[in-house]
């Protein structure tokens, strides 16, 4: 099964993501963490996006789509994959369509004032990379999985989260009505508990 995952930032993509590709047996495609792995071993790609990034730009569509492709065309995506991060725009998903037929489209729905709360609330291990919620964990510093120090992404602060979210209502909410207009689209109330989110995705993938 072919899945992209839908949402505005903070909506739990990356999370349910997880979730799912456990139950189905396929990858977690995730441009987010393609771009960070190729930044961390300063890959040429990583070179190139980590300069786009740090003037303030967004990554062409070309070089994300590039990329993407030639992660969906590995032998461990045959049996399908779950999309967490692309299409961002309509261009992008216009372009996936030439290139893969997608199954079902997750649209994770959820107030903005939810999304602000839970990615501004965000904090990250340096040192392992799992990402932390201080509404869970408190006033703790430390990393509980591996003790590494936990900090604040750039991209997690609030001015950057509000940059965001103006950034998905118009380039990627369009992408709400045409998936819909495809019988892809598959509405999930995002405002409950990650549990009870995970839950009405599995069983709206059953039907």
């Amino acid at each position: 099964m072919k899945l992209i995952m839908l949402g505005a930032p903070g909506s739990g993509k990356g999370t349910q993501a997880k979730k799912i590709v456990e139950y189905l047996k396929v990858p977690h495609i995730s441009t987010g963490e393609i771009f960070r792995k190729n930044m961390r071993e300063n890959t040429p790609l990583g070179i190139k996006v980590k300069d786009i990034i740090s003037e303030g730009r967004l990554v062409p569509d070309d070089i994300t789509i590039q990329i993407v492709h030639e992660r969906l065309i590995e032998p461990d995506c045959k049996k399908g994959f779950v999309l967490d991060g692309f299409p961002r725009s309509l261009p992008q998903a216009v372009a996936l369509d030439s290139l893969h037929k997608i199954d079902y489209v997750i649209n994770l729905d959820v107030e903005n004032e939810i999304v602000i709360a839970r990615t501004t609330g965000r904090r990250t291990c340096k040192t392992c990379g799992t990402m932390f919620n201080i509404h869970e964990i408190g006033g703790e510093i430390v990393c509980a999985k591996c003790g590494g120090e936990l900090y604040i992404r750039t991209d997690d602060t609030l001015e950057a989260v509000l940059e965001r979210l103006e950034m998905y209502e118009e380039k990627t909410r369009p992408l709400v009505q045409y998936y819909a207009k495809q019988g892809k689209l598959v509405n999930i109330n995002a405002d409950n508990e990650p549990d009870k989110v995970y839950k009405a995705i599995i069983e709206a993938i059953k039907k």
